[in-house]
């Protein structure tokens, strides 16, 4: 669709009740065509080398690119190594600068997702960061689906990331494959753990806060994981800040009730939580 057509249906906005702008929006005729349902993807991303590793863990990211029955008409990539402040910001540029993912930027979404919310910026800049081209990488190598990153307002409580997530849920019905690239067990800030990436043996507070996680998953108990901070010291350990945590935090908000949540590949590695899981049936 034109920019100009864009521009038109945006001026309708202020005219749309806020609590169902997005999805009226999204089903008015000619902007996105209906799909079925996408997944969600969460992916512990770890070392970005992986990027260029052929392991367990990345023929776990192309077994989930492969898993996919319908080509993503866009891919919005949600990453720990994308931050701002108190705003989001969606970063749609005409074509990212990648030496090493070559992919265009999903521009025609960008018109209509900062209506989420009114804290939602666009953001032309052009560097995609680690966390979406080390895992796209071999998510989808072909680099052939255009691709936009929204930012991680590191400021806000975590009810806000809930809140935004849950406000993007209808993309998932225009084709747009979203996924959250984080850890969480993530801290790289202990001596001891120099080269870590080559240690196998992981910490057992690692292990202990990553099953807990794995555990409120289970038991569609989302809620207590806004109080990881209810652990004490092991969740001071596994979470000394939230950045690698919080886009775990929106797959799972993305989740309709009893929608299948499935892990593709779970370990630790010294103090870092390798687990991903795809959200929904591909």
């Amino acid at each position: 669709m034109e920019r100009k057509s864009f521009i038109k249906i945006a001026a309708l906005l202020p005219l749309i009740p806020y609590s169902s702008q997005i999805e009226r929006m999204l089903n008015l005729p000619g902007v996105f065509r209906p799909t079925e349902k996408m997944p969600v993807f969460f992916v512990g991303h770890g070392d970005p080398e992986n990027a260029f590793r052929d392991n367990t863990f990345t023929q776990s990211l192309r077994e989930m690119g492969q898993s996919l029955t319908h080509k993503p008409s866009a891919i919005l990539v949600i990453s720990a190594h994308y931050l701002t402040n108190e705003t989001s910001w969606l970063k749609v540029p005409d074509h990212f600068n990648c030496q090493y993912y070559n992919a265009t930027g999903a521009t025609s979404f960008g018109t209509v997702i900062p209506q989420l919310s009114s804290q939602v910026k666009i953001d032309e800049s052009t560097d995609m960061d680690h966390g979406a081209w080390a895992i796209l990488r071999h998510i989808m190598p072909d680099a052939n689906i255009p691709v936009m990153e929204l930012s991680v307002p590191i400021g806000q409580r975590l009810d806000y990331h809930w809140n935004l997530a849950q406000q993007l849920k209808p993309l998932r019905e225009k084709g747009v494959l979203i996924i959250g690239s984080g850890n969480i067990v993530h801290n790289l800030g202990l001596d001891a753990l120099k080269g870590m990436f080559t240690i196998s043996k992981p910490y057992s507070w690692a292990i202990e806060f990553d099953e807990w996680v794995k555990a409120r998953i289970d038991e569609r108990d989302f809620g207590s994981l806004f109080y990881y901070r209810n652990l004490g010291k092991m969740a001071k350990k596994a979470v000394p800040t939230e950045d690698h945590y919080i886009p775990m935090l929106y797959s799972i908000a993305l989740a309709d009730k009893q929608e299948e949540i499935r892990y593709t590949y779970e370990e630790v590695f010294a103090a870092v939580s390798m687990r991903c899981f795809q959200i929904g049936k591909s």
